[in-house]
């Protein structure tokens, strides 16, 4: 840990401050003060979801949740698409800000309809699918018997995904991807899978995860970042050797630029494994992430991203509440790592860009936008999809990001 220590002091040299990081004394405040009342359009905008779910549900005879909307429709997905985990999550959220049993009620439900999950082996998304769903259920009640199991056989899952020779976790199995051949490709999201294998490495007694999940971690350092920091979205190796085939843009605008909520995983990836291991090089990947999206640039007055910040019409291009939110909740856990100054830096962002997500421009009014909670997100405008819509995850994120902003503020 002196290592560590001595890492975060000597990164107190300041990153530049934009514009929208000048944060008053009151907004705070301001933010403190939005919560409850945030957390009561969640309910409003969430009964009408679970409805809707359970609706559909009932109609095809096959668990349904929410993924997006499309021409002022939800878009369900079943519980194999890699978001199925984040509405139970917000659900399990909801009840953590609000403390009534009905979400409790309606969160074990959704959670219990993941265990075809613990099955997958096929993609990586499995942290995504049952650490926001069931990682929280645990977290929240305790309940190991009911959970943990869930937990431990989706860690084991993932596991099997790791290649020696990489020291990575490949995403997808190889495949041709819109043109592309993928031999074993490997996406930044992965980052946000780790924190499962964590889990299992201190709760499971899974040394073997612990071991996959630190050399995940320290391989996507050393290879999937420009010089800047900025990370690419798609690396994939070759099937025969552990070199480099080709980087690809994936959801980006082009495979040069940054991919806003490409940047934004990495900076909560890389913070939590920081926080859960105490390695100093993945702490130093984490603010040098961190510091990448504050001084990036364009970006708006509002703090809330350009889909891509490489897009060709800037300033006539979509925004990404999704990547505000995932970027607000890492920023606002590192900035309990990385304390003074710097540390103030990125709390002062992630306070601004939730401020923003709390206004008219961005939350739904009651009743709107199909039951999803945040407006402007962007999935993946390079194949035309979910552009300008809400998603799942942007609202799981949100959430998230306010109830850790409340724990620092009591």
């Amino acid at each position: 840990m002196k290592k560590l220590t001595a890492l975060v002091a000597s990164a107190a040299a300041l990153v530049i401050i934009s514009g929208c990081d000048e944060i008053e004394n009151h907004d705070e405040a301001r933010l403190k003060a939005e919560i409850p009342r945030i957390f009561e359009r969640a309910d409003k905008q969430f009964r009408i979801l679970s409805a809707a779910c359970e609706a559909e549900t009932q109609k095809t005879g096959k668990w349904m949740l929410p993924r997006t909307t499309h021409n002022g429709k939800i878009v369900f997905s079943d519980v194999y698409w890699w978001t199925s985990g984040f509405f139970p999550g917000s659900l399990w959220l909801l009840y953590e800000g609000t403390g009534d049993d009905f979400w409790k009620e309606k969160a074990t439900l959704y959670t219990l309809n993941q265990k075809p999950v613990t099955e997958v082996t096929d993609n990586h998304d499995i942290g995504f699918m049952l650490y926001c769903s069931v990682g929280n259920a645990l977290r929240i009640t305790g309940d190991r018997e009911k959970w943990g199991w869930m937990l431990e056989k989706g860690a084991k899952n993932l596991c099997t995904r790791f290649h020696e020779d990489l020291g990575l976790i490949q995403s997808w199995d190889a495949m041709n991807w819109h043109g592309n051949m993928l031999h074993r490709p490997v996406i930044i999201d992965n980052m946000m899978n780790l924190e499962l294998l964590e889990w299992a490495k201190k709760n499971a007694n899974d040394k073997k995860a612990g071991d996959i999940s630190l050399s995940h971690a320290l391989v996507t350092s050393h290879r999937h970042f420009r010089a800047d920091s900025s990370a690419y979205h798609v690396v994939d190796y070759h099937a025969e050797n552990a070199n480099i085939n080709a980087y690809l843009a994936g959801q980006g605008a082009n495979a040069g630029g940054t991919w806003a909520r490409g940047q934004a995983w990495a900076i909560y990836g890389f913070t939590m494994m920081a926080r859960e291991t105490g390695n100093p090089e993945i702490l130093d990947r984490a603010i040098k992430c961190a510091d990448w999206w504050i001084n990036a640039k364009p970006t708006p007055d509002d703090c809330i991203p350009y889909w891509d910040y490489g897009a060709a019409k800037i300033p006539n291009e979509p925004r990404d509440a999704s990547a505000a939110a995932c970027a607000a909740s890492g920023l606002m856990e590192l900035s309990t790592i990385v304390k003074g100054a710097k540390g103030k830096i990125y709390r002062d962002r992630a306070v601004k860009m939730l401020l923003s997500l709390a206004g008219d421009e961005y939350l739904s009014a009651e009743g709107s936008n199909s039951g999803f909670l945040l407006k402007h997100s962007t999935g993946n405008k390079p194949r035309g999809g979910e552009v300008d819509v809400p998603l799942t995850y942007a609202d799981y994120y949100f959430l998230e990001a306010l109830l850790r902003f409340k724990t620092l503020v009591k």
